[in-house]
């Protein structure tokens, strides 16, 4: 398997994926403002998308891919497996939409205090929630394509959810549509679901591979799979507790949450587009080398992964910290956006980008924890990581002069504690041989961009002109020289 290339087409999509859903989130705040509307729309989408987060893509992925590959792609396998995948779904679907009154009450109590807007978001959020039957689907779709190597497409879907998104925002404006434009964004969120769906089913279909429902059957497979599964939302669950509880804390400080979701967008950017393509394409590949019991196949890929996203994400981490502020000045700095506001965010961002190198070491171990079919260790580890950021949260939030920024601190350090966990886990099992001209490769690349970076410092900044001139100079003097790095050392 040709690692780079499945890493960059992956990386690529994802981060067309990223600009399609800035212009969206553009859209629906000039669209529909910043009150009722995209009170109810934001509150009505945070339900589907909690499901995706909790049972589709990396989660379902992660289980089903190490299974599959073990079974040697056996077609019964994976048709009983969407089978059950389908009835779970379709339970959890009339569940919530017999509930979604109470639901959306304990979610949004304040809704009650607007006439009409309580009601007005049960109705969006029952047409929305059959969107999670979709999503989930597309999430095995996917994984079933990316068990055989086939990346790009299912990297492509969420690019459709935001451009579908996006027509239906520019319509809605054009027709002048008021309340009626809620229906047409719910609406549109299905379709993209079905459509998703229709396209990744063509793909599999077209590989001569019959997935197909069938009659579920309760085998020793499925019974397993169950079981990873809910181990693995029992983790993402703390995860998402610890992001509520990192805004709960951030609440106490003017403008913080708003700060700290913008540096946390910032930094996300480039992991997304290097540590989740990583961690992608890993997965299938690692899963196969441990099916075929090629270990030396694990080691080269590992090392490989290690090295090329390394390469990459260096120049990132630096890059951010140095143009921090002028970054944020000129995206951000319009209208109600203050001078004070950007320089919160930038040091946020300055902080918060340390982590990078860990997280993105952290999807390699933690994929190849996964492709051995080691479910508990990497839930355990974020537990473990995501405890220690809490308790960083709580402590350092209330000293003078720190404040806020004991969500970005909290963010690094526990991002270093879990990246060590993972690689003692793996080492203590001999999952992960790491190469002298790995480590020397790595040492190299973050020396060539901190030397780059000192003179990027002295780069005057005036606009977004030259703001984009400097990030080109600094890309073109150091990609040349880091490819040939990786290719001697």
């Amino acid at each position: 398997m040709k690692l780079g290339k499945h890493i960059f087409g992956v990386g690529l999509m994802t981060g067309i994926s990223r600009i399609f859903g800035f212009i969206r989130d553009m859209l629906i705040a000039r669209v529909l403002g910043a009150g009722r509307l995209s009170d109810i729309f934001l509150a009505a989408f945070k339900l589907p998308n909690l499901f995706r987060d909790l049972l589709g893509e990396g989660a379902l992925s992660a289980i089903f891919i190490p299974m599959y590959a073990d079974s040697k792609h056996d077609e019964s396998f994976a048709k009983n497996v969407f089978s059950w995948l389908m009835v779970v779904l379709l339970g959890i679907t009339v569940i919530f939409e017999i509930f979604m009154p109470v639901i959306v009450w304990i979610l949004a109590p304040g809704f009650a205090d607007d006439p009409g807007k309580m009601e007005l978001t049960v109705v969006i959020s029952r047409i929305m929630f059959f969107y999670v039957i979709f999503v989930c689907s597309a999430a095995f779709l996917s994984a079933v394509l990316n068990a055989f190597s086939r990346f790009v497409l299912a990297a492509f879907m969420p690019v459709m959810l935001n451009i579908m998104l996006i027509i239906a925002l520019l319509a809605s404006a054009y027709l002048g549509a008021s309340d009626s434009v809620l229906y047409i964004m719910a609406g549109t969120v299905v379709l993209s679901g079905i459509i998703q769906c229709l396209v990744l089913l063509s793909r599999i279909r077209s590989h001569h591979f019959g997935l197909r429902l069938v009659i579920p059957h309760w085998t020793k497979g499925i019974k397993t799979m169950f079981r990873r599964l809910g181990v693995s939302i029992i983790g993402n669950g703390f995860y998402q507790i610890t992001i509520i509880l990192g805004t709960l804390v951030a609440s106490y400080e003017s403008g913080a949450v708003s700060w700290l979701y913008y540096s946390d967008r910032i930094v996300q950017l480039p992991f997304a587009m290097i540590g989740l393509a990583v961690g992608t394409v890993l997965m299938s590949s690692i899963s196969n080398a441990l099916a075929e019991k090629n270990m030396r196949s694990v080691y080269v890929q590992q090392n490989s992964s290690m090295r090329q996203s390394m390469m990459l994400i260096m120049p990132c981490l630096v890059g951010l910290f140095v143009l921090a502020e002028p970054i944020i000045r000129f995206l951000f700095e319009y209208g109600a956006w203050t001078a004070h506001s950007t320089h919160a965010v930038s040091i946020a961002i300055m902080i918060q980008v340390f982590v990078l190198p860990a997280m993105l070491i952290s999807q390699i171990y933690s994929k190849t924890l996964y492709a051995s079919q080691d479910v508990k260790t990497p839930v355990k580890t974020s537990i473990i990581s995501l405890a220690v950021a809490s308790v960083i949260y709580l402590s350092l939030f209330w000293i003078n002069g720190i404040g806020y920024l004991a969500i970005p601190i909290g963010v690094v350090v526990s991002g270093y504690v879990k990246n060590y966990l993972l690689g003692r886990a793996c080492r203590r099992r001999g999952l992960i041989k790491i190469e002298g001209r790995t480590i020397r490769a790595m040492l190299v690349f973050a020396l060539l961009s901190i030397i780059l970076g000192v003179g990027l410092w002295f780069v005057p900044i005036t606009g977004i002109l030259s703001l984009g001139l400097a990030i080109a100079g600094f890309g073109i003097l150091y990609l040349p020289a880091a490819f040939l790095i990786n290719r001697k050392i």
